[in-house]
């Protein structure tokens, strides 16, 4: 129990620390929208979603034995930004760096105490199984997030560096959380194939162990 509510609360910090720097980003760039609206805290009251961050992870833990959601996302305003055409990329690229950032210091420590003897076997452990997870969530975190799809983070690297209309990004906008799922749905296998590739890859090369 108390194993699950310690990789609880790395989720929601991951998932916390994920949205918070957008907003840091934004403001670095000029747009204040998301500290005006208290939103630059890591505070978990301010950020939790009922359904994403609390129904969601429990549905999938208890289902799967893992745990996956979200946060309410960070509002900013992308016509604030000094420079509008790689603003929202950089914006929407500061999320996914701030779960590597968590991955890599995770993988530090826990590479650290398996080379030390701290730790022999990580799934015999429970702070290595905590640290595992840290990493593999913030992995999946980071990737997942990238898939050039509204509302996720890649859909503002894609809108930035393809000749895409205002008209088609308000479309694939107002209907990407639909696509999203259908892609999900459809192409699940692969997906869930190309994730667990990445966090093995980075394991191997980070932590220095094969999953």
């Amino acid at each position: 129990m108390l194993t699950f509510i310690i990789i609880a609360l790395v989720f929601i910090f991951s998932v916390i620390i994920h949205e918070v720097s957008h907003g840091l980003a934004a403001l670095r760039l000029g747009d204040p929208t998301a500290k005006y609206m208290g939103r630059l805290t890591l505070n978990p009251v301010k950020h939790i979603d009922p359904i994403g961050s609390v129904l969601v992870p429990l549905i999938t833990y208890f289902a799967g034995g893992f745990i996956f959601g979200w946060a309410k996302p960070v509002p900013y305003n992308p016509y604030n930004l000094r420079d509008q055409k790689y603003g929202p990329a950089l914006v929407g690229v500061a999320g996914p760096v701030s779960n590597i950032l968590i991955a890599l210091v995770f993988g530090f420590f826990l590479r650290v105490l398996l080379v030390t003897g701290q730790v022999s076997a990580v799934s015999q452990s429970a702070i290595g199984s905590v640290f595992s997870f840290a990493i593999m969530i913030n992995v999946l975190l980071a990737f997942f997030n990238l898939i050039p799809i509204p509302p996720l983070d890649g859909s503002k690297l894609l809108f930035t560096f393809l000749p895409i209309s205002e008209e088609t990004k308000l479309r694939l906008e107002q209907f990407g959380f639909m696509f999203l799922l259908l892609v999900i749905y459809l192409l699940s296998g692969p997906i869930s194939i190309f994730l667990q590739a990445v966090q093995s890859l980075f394991f191997r090369v980070i932590v220095g162990i094969q999953i």
